[in-house]
C-alpha cells in the first residue's frame, strides 16, 4: 500500500475526488507565537502542535481518513502581550480565522472537523467557533488540547506521574512539561543555562484564599507578569529530554487514538432539526 497523505496542502485539488468525503476528518492546529520566558524560543506552542501531529503519525492505521490543515501559529495571546516578540490576534480575528478555514474545509464536502489546540490562551475561544460551526454548518465538531489528552506510554503508565502535582497545577507556562518537550524537539533552541524554576504566584494564592485560590471557583484575568516577572511558571530547570520525548509519544499516540473514535462517529451524531 503507498504511503498516505496526511497533510492537507500536500494534496491536489483533483484527489479529492478520490477521497471519502463522508468520512474524512481535517484537523485543524490552532497555536501560538508569544514569548515563554528568557529560556524557550517564541514557537513552543507550534513547535508542540507539529511535534505532537508528527508523533500520531506512526500510530493512525493506513486507512486513517485523518487530513492534517496547516499549523495556526499566531492565535489569541493578549496576556504575553508585554513581552518582545509574542505575535497576537484580536479575538474577533482568531474567531473569523478558524472560522472561515472550517468553511473552506466543509465546502469540500468534508463533514468532520477535529480543532487540536496546544494554546491554553486559545481555549476560550474553542467553544464559541465550534458551536457555530455545528449549528450553521452542521458539521460534526471536536475541539480538543493536547494537555487534556490521556498520556500513556507504551506499557499503559500515566506520564503524568513524571511530574508532581504542584507542577501540573502551578506550572502552567514554559515550566518543567513544556520545556522538557521543546528540548526533545529543539534542542538547540532550549538555554537551559537561564533556566530555574519560576515561581507562580498563583500558588501563593493558593494558600492564603481558600475560594480565590481553589482553582475552580474563581478565575483571574492575569497577564503573564502577574504570575512572574519573568513570564514563566514551573520548575524549567528540571526538565529532562527524556521526559520530553515520553510526553511527545504519549500526547501523539493519544491523539491517533482519538482520531480513531472520531471516524467510528455515526453522522448521525449531529441529530437532524427537530420538526
Amino acid at each position: 500500500m503507498p504511503t498516505p497523505l496526511r497533510f492537507w496542502h500536500d494534496l491536489a485539488t483533483t484527489d479529492f475526488a478520490t477521497l471519502s468525503l463522508e468520512r474524512a476528518i481535517a484537523v485543524l492546529p490552532v497555536a501560538a507565537t508569544e514569548q515563554h520566558g528568557p529560556h524557550l524560543p517564541l514557537s513552543v506552542d507550534s513547535d508542540l502542535a507539529q511535534g505532537i501531529i508528527d508523533a500520531a503519525l506512526t500510530h493512525l492505521p493506513t486507512d486513517s481518513p485523518a487530513l492534517f490543515l496547516p499549523v495556526q501559529a499566531i492565535g489569541y495571546s493578549p496576556e504575553h502581550a508585554s513581552f518582545p516578540g509574542t505575535l497576537t490576534l484580536k479575538a474577533e480575528t482568531v474567531i473569523r480565522l478558524w472560522t472561515e478555514i472550517a468553511e473552506s474545509v466543509a465546502a469540500t464536502g468534508v463533514k468532520k472537523l477535529l480543532i487540536f489546540n496546544t494554546h491554553g490562551g486559545n481555549v476560550g475561544l474553542l467553544d464559541v467557533v465550534a458551536r457555530d460551526l455545528r449549528t450553521r454548518l452542521n458539521l460534526l465538531v471536536y475541539t480538543s488540547s493536547w494537555f487534556n489528552l490521556p498520556l500513556l506510554d507504551a506499557q499503559g503508565n500515566d506520564v503524568n506521574e513524571r511530574f508532581s502535582a504542584e507542577e501540573h497545577r502551578f506550572g502552567v507556562h514554559g515550566g518543567q512539561i513544556e520545556t522538557a518537550m521543546i528540548r526533545a524537539l529543539k534542542p538547540e533552541r532550549v538555554r537551559m543555562e537561564v533556566a530555574q524554576n519560576f515561581h507562580s504566584t498563583s500558588k501563593d494564592r493558593a494558600a492564603a484564599f481558600p475560594i480565590l485560590g481553589n482553582g475552580r471557583s474563581a478565575k483571574l484575568a492575569w497577564a503573564a507578569q502577574d504570575y512572574n516577572v519573568a513570564g514563566a511558571m514551573g520548575d524549567a530547570a528540571a526538565a529532562t529530554v527524556d521526559d520530553g520525548r515520553l510526553l511527545l509519544e504519549s500526547a501523539g499516540r493519544s491523539l491517533a487514538a482519538l482520531l480513531a473514535e472520531i471516524d467510528r462517529l455515526p453522522h448521525g451524531t449531529n441529530a437532524p432539526r427537530p420538526t
